[in-house]
Formats: structure tokens, C-alpha cells, sequence
């Protein structure tokens, strides 16, 4: 009796993506697009929502204006890669394996990690019981419908704690569309401390011209019920607190012996792979970055590079090449101050202040178009994933010697 011969089958090459935002869904149409089905690649994203989140706009869905939502599904359609929702509970780096609610496991020959940041509460006393955060579609329905009750009443006093760009375009956002509310800002910085005199002034001028009252210099040692105590012994009355001090990442890439930095970002080399374990690239907030000018910092406008940049050295990898180094260099910092004026600075590409910037109607025309919803974005590069892979290298500010070219 003949036995029937059995052909080895082959296995395809299992990219798990960790992370739907800016960075992670960038790197996940990047990899789809590239590969689109192709037998020997199996691209996975990992998310807890159905939806892309615009972080970017959190803002102003605190002031219950209406975002987009981008079902992410959607947008992957057509490329064969699987999405999976839930939650990253967690990573064995050396059996490459994710643990998604702590029931199903999805086994990976590369990594993707891009599970981001969101605010630090955890440092300040109170802060995580009494205070509202951004850092997500939930967290922004909860403050808007705190704004909108206060605003029904006879007002109330909302502070808004960092004075960083999402502190700044928060709070000038609630002074606006919430104009019975007392606004005040209180950070460590300057508001606008990175841009130059010029373009700082204007920002100081509008939150003033929106009744926004500013206290820098200032520390928040301990968020109560209905106030936040400074440093200084000072307290302040809150009927809202939203907090937008500093930023923390997940703990699962520490857990999992990941080598990661002080604030618990994954250490990358020049391709964006980690140090300790190669076979996981990190992108966007979860990543250590180093570029000649230092470690990079949060921003969109880093972030979806790092995502695509990521993709184009998986790939280069499947193929026996060796991954280029990532460079990536900053062109402007834009500020929205509320809907009908902003200002943004142009940059050098190691985010220092150049003399031009915009205000107005022209910053607001300007910062509309260059940071307008993804989705398009995203869909181009599903089309044409090489439209993906273009963003400003820096220079000399980014060049390192004896790299791969």
C-alpha cells in the first residue's frame, strides 16, 4: 500500500502589533500594505478600543465638541491583517508570546511595541482619586459632562495642572466654550517656555484674553476634593481638576525584562529595536529614542516616523538586509487657543526655537491642515504605502557616523 507524501508547510512570520495609536497604527497599514497577504507574513494589531483615538483632540471632547471616530477595522480591510481587541495583559520576551486578557495568547516572531503613555497621576497625592486626565474618548466624555454641569449652575472654578501643550490647549479650550467657569493654569514651566519671545507673548496674550489666569512657578503637592494644595502651602478652590503633569508608560515592557529607561520606555538602537530583546521594535511614547540632539519626546509628529520607520526595518529584515537608522528631526510646535486662534512656532530639527512663527487665522489654517484627522493619512498609505515614509531627517542633527545608510 503507497503512503501518501506530506510536504513541509511553512510557517508565516507573525508580527504582532501592541498599541492603536498614532505610532502603533502606523507601523500596522505600513506592514499590511506592504505585505497584503502575502504567504509568508501574518500581521496582528492588538487594541483595546474599536476606535482610533485621536489624541490630539481629547481636548476638545472635554468641551463636549464632537471627534471623529475612526473604526479601526476599517481601515485595515482588504489587507488581510487581523485585529484584535482587548487588553495587553502581559509579554514573555524570550517565548515571544502577549498575553491579551489574560485569556487568549498570541505567539510572535516580531513585535511591535507601541503601547504609548497616558497621564501620571500616581505621583502626586489625590491626584488619581480627584482629578480628571485625557487619556482617552472616556476619560474626556467624563470631564465634559463635569464641565457641562458646572456650566448649568452658577460656574465654578476648573484648574488645569501642566503647563505643557496639552495644558495650554485644554485650558484655553474650556475658557472658551465654557465661558462661566473660572479657568486657572498652574504649572512648574512657562506656558509656551520652548518658543521664542515673540511667538510666547502672543500665547500669554490670548489665555489672558480668555480669562485664563495663569500661576507658573508653581507646584501642586497634593489634589483634594475640592481644591489643589501647592508647595508652597498655597490652596486653590476646584470644583474640576484636569491634570496634564508629565506622562507615564505601560509597565508591561519593564515587567517583561525589556531593557528600559528611567521613565520606563523601551531602549531602542539606531533601527528602533530594543536593546535587550531584537526581536521587538518600540515606537511612539514607548520608545527611548536617541537622535543627535537627545532622547526624543512624545508628539504625533514623532511618532507616526517612528511607526513607519519600524515597518520599512521589519521588512528589511525578511528580506536579509540589514535595518537603516531611524533620523528624524522636529519642524514646528503648533498650539490651539481655542477654535478660532492658535499660534505655532517653527522649529529646528532639534525642536529649539527658529525666529518665524504664525498666529491667528493663518496658524489656525495651518495647524487644521498639517495635523487634520489620520485617517486620510492612514488610508494613502494603505494605497500608497511609500507616501508613509517621507517626514524631515534632521540633518546633521540626526546623522550618525558609521551607520547603516
Amino acid at each position: 500500500m503507497a503512503t501518501k507524501s506530506t510536504a513541509p508547510t511553512h510557517t508565516p512570520h507573525r508580527i504582532v502589533v501592541l498599541g492603536a495609536g498614532y505610532a502603533g497604527m502606523s507601523a500596522a497599514v505600513q506592514l499590511a500594505a506592504r505585505t497584503r497577504r502575502r504567504d509568508g507574513v501574518r500581521v496582528t494589531l492588538v487594541n483595546p478600543q474599536e476606535h482610533f483615538t485621536e489624541r490630539m483632540r481629547l481636548h476638545m471632547a472635554a468641551t463636549g465638541q464632537q471627534v471623529a471616530a475612526f473604526d479601526i477595522r476599517e481601515l485595515l480591510d482588504g489587507t488581510g491583517a487581523e485585529f484584535v481587541r482587548g487588553w495587553v495583559t502581559g509579554l514573555d520576551a524570550d517565548a515571544r508570546v502577549v498575553r491579551v486578557d489574560d485569556e487568549r495568547s498570541l505567539p510572535y516572531d516580531t513585535l511591535v511595541y507601541a503601547l504609548g503613555g497616558v497621564a501620571d497621576v500616581s505621583a502626586v497625592p489625590g491626584a488619581a482619586d480627584h482629578a480628571y486626565t485625557l487619556g482617552g474618548p472616556q476619560d474626556a466624555e467624563l470631564l465634559a459632562e463635569r464641565l457641562g454641569r458646572l456650566s448649568q449652575l452658577s460656574g465654578g472654578t476648573v484648574v488645569v495642572v501642566g503647563t505643557g501643550l496639552t495644558g495650554v490647549e485644554s485650558a484655553a479650550e474650556i475658557a472658551e466654550r465654557c465661558p462661566r467657569l473660572d479657568v486657572v493654569l498652574v504649572g512648574r514651566g512657562e506656558p509656551g517656555a520652548a518658543m521664542n519671545a515673540k511667538a510666547r507673548a502672543y500665547l500669554h496674550t490670548a489665555l489672558d484674553r480668555l480669562g485664563v489666569r495663569v500661576r507658573a512657578g508653581a507646584e501642586v503637592a497634593k489634589v483634594l476634593p475640592e481644591a489643589v494644595e501647592l508647595a508652597d502651602g498655597e490652596s486653590i478652590a476646584a470644583d474640576a481638576v484636569l491634570w496634564t503633569g508629565g506622562t507615564r508608560v505601560s509597565a508591561v515592557a519593564a515587567a517583561a525584562g525589556l531593557a528600559v529607561d528611567e521613565r520606563g520606555r523601551v531602549r531602542t538602537d539606531a533601527a528602533l529595536r530594543s536593546t535587550s530583546h531584537p526581536a521587538v521594535y518600540a515606537v511612539g511614547d514607548a520608545a527611548s529614542v536617541r537622535q543627535g540632539y537627545g532622547v526624543m519626546h512624545g508628539t504625533c509628529q514623532g511618532g507616526m516616523p517612528t511607526g513607519v520607520h519600524a515597518a520599512l526595518s521589519i521588512l528589511r529584515e525578511l528580506k536579509g538586509r540589514r535595518p537603516r537608522p531611524f533620523r528624524f528631526g522636529y519642524y514646528h510646535t503648533p498650539v490651539s487657543l481655542g477654535r478660532g486662534d492658535a499660534v505655532v512656532q517653527f522649529t529646528r530639527p532639534d525642536d529649539s526655537p527658529r525666529r518665524a512663527y504664525l498666529t491667528g487665522r493663518k496658524a489656525v489654517w495651518y495647524k487644521e491642515t498639517v495635523t487634520a484627522a489620520p485617517w486620510p493619512t492612514f488610508g494613502r498609505m494603505k494605497k500608497m504605502p511609500a507616501s508613509g515614509a517621507l517626514w524631515p531627517r534632521g540633518g546633521r542633527f540626526t546623522r550618525t557616523r558609521g551607520a547603516a545608510r
